[in-house]
């Protein structure tokens, strides 16, 4: 399927920006992967945009150019990019357009989502009780995955860990400072297990690809990255995403299982062949669970894997080597496209001191957004 390539990418880095707009930010990663693609903005046929909290991401037109394309707003939670970078991949492999543009931008607000009736439906006196928060669904999830396959509270601590050093050196990141694991683990408790220090925050940023067609790629870049796969999943009836009977929880997969598993059929490869990769780390327990799901290793693992420092830059399988949602924070638009920045960056071999050693070949993106929804990229150069 090395039908559509990727040849820019851009980022506004992801923090807290003031009275900036995040359609100012979503201008500015366009504007990036411009650049990077070496093209103008004339010259795209057409654009998705993702975001939770912009009624219109195709405002971004304002500040890029009034060219006439069509625009299409996507919002699908957490893997609002990845459905925004898929519809993009298929309008060129359709044979509609030949270069498009996929942009994510958000701006929240500080502190867990809770349930409201525009993004949940649920009356907004029902989050405010606690009955909804999303630390809560990632807690009691990470609980039951400990207590079946015997993770401990220090590879929680790890997974942290690990993601605060990547951020360090990622100019990019909002959370720029490392923390021991003794600090991690001795922060304020949110939800058991998780402290404090184990969660992403939400916060501010924009990322953007510029994709086209792949025989088209050698015109712009002398080293494109080729999409092989983009897929998406929702879960099915019985699995605990996040809430279900504990006898129904046996009787079903992830959606991020089904995705993964798609994404590797389309793409022709397995786990074994991907070099660096991308997954949701809304919590440092996320990170582990999604290790298993997407077949990077078995249930329980993960604890062996992290001693050993598999996970680092320099390990066999390195995730999140920008740092993750845990020392990027997530802006849930710009979130997914911040993961394909990274591969692309990877790939390309311009990671700087991010960069994992030995050439790496395909990256591997996940997210997954509650209460269940799953997406999955791979790229190979």
């Amino acid at each position: 399927m090395d039908n559509v390539a990727i040849i820019g990418v851009g980022i506004h880095p992801f923090g807290r920006f003031g009275a900036k707009s995040a359609i100012e930010m979503g201008a500015e990663a366009v504007r990036g992967a411009l650049a990077d693609a070496g093209i103008e903005w004339k010259q795209v046929q057409f654009a998705f945009g993702g975001s939770r909290e912009v009624d219109n991401p195709d405002a971004v037109v304002g500040l890029l150019g009034l060219t006439g394309i069509p625009f299409m707003d996507v919002y699908n939670g957490c893997a609002t990019a990845a459905t925004a970078l898929e519809l993009t991949a298929d309008g060129i492999r359709s044979g509609k357009y030949d270069i498009g543009v996929a942009v994510g931008m958000d701006k929240h607000d500080p502190g867990a989502f809770t349930a409201d009736p525009v993004h949940y439906g649920a009356p907004p006196w029902y989050g405010e009780i606690g009955h909804f928060l999303t630390t809560k669904f990632f807690g009691m999830k990470i609980n039951r995955y400990m207590h079946d396959h015997g993770i401990s509270h220090r590879t929680l601590a790890r997974v942290a860990a690990k993601n605060y050093r990547n951020g360090v050196i990622n100019p990019n990141a909002f959370r720029r400072k490392p923390l021991s694991e003794e600090a991690i683990l001795g922060s304020r408790m949110l939800n058991y297990p998780l402290t404090n220090y184990m969660f992403c925050s939400p916060d501010e940023g924009a990322a953007a690809v510029v994709l086209c067609r792949a025989d088209l790629a050698h015109r712009y870049t002398s080293a494109p990255v080729y999409l092989r796969a983009t897929t998406l999943r929702t879960r099915s009836y019985g699995a605990h995403e996040v809430h279900a009977s504990w006898a129904a929880v046996e009787q079903a997969e992830a959606p991020t299982v089904y995705a993964s598993r798609a994404a590797y059929e389309a793409a022709g490869i397995g786990p074994e062949d991907v070099d660096v990769i991308q997954l949701q780390d809304t919590d440092a327990g996320a990170e582990i669970i999604h290790m298993a799901e997407n077949g990077f290793c078995a249930d329980g693992d993960q604890e062996k894997l992290l001693a050993e420092g598999a996970t680092e830059i320099g390990g066999r399988l390195p995730v999140n080597t920008d740092g993750g949602l845990i020392a990027n924070g997530e802006p849930i638009g710009a979130s997914g496209l911040r993961q394909v920045h990274e591969l692309v960056l990877q790939l390309r071999g311009q990671a700087g001191e991010r960069q994992v050693p030995g050439q790496p070949r395909v990256g591997y993106a996940q997210l997954y957004g509650a209460p269940g929804t799953a997406g999955v990229s791979i790229l190979t150069r």
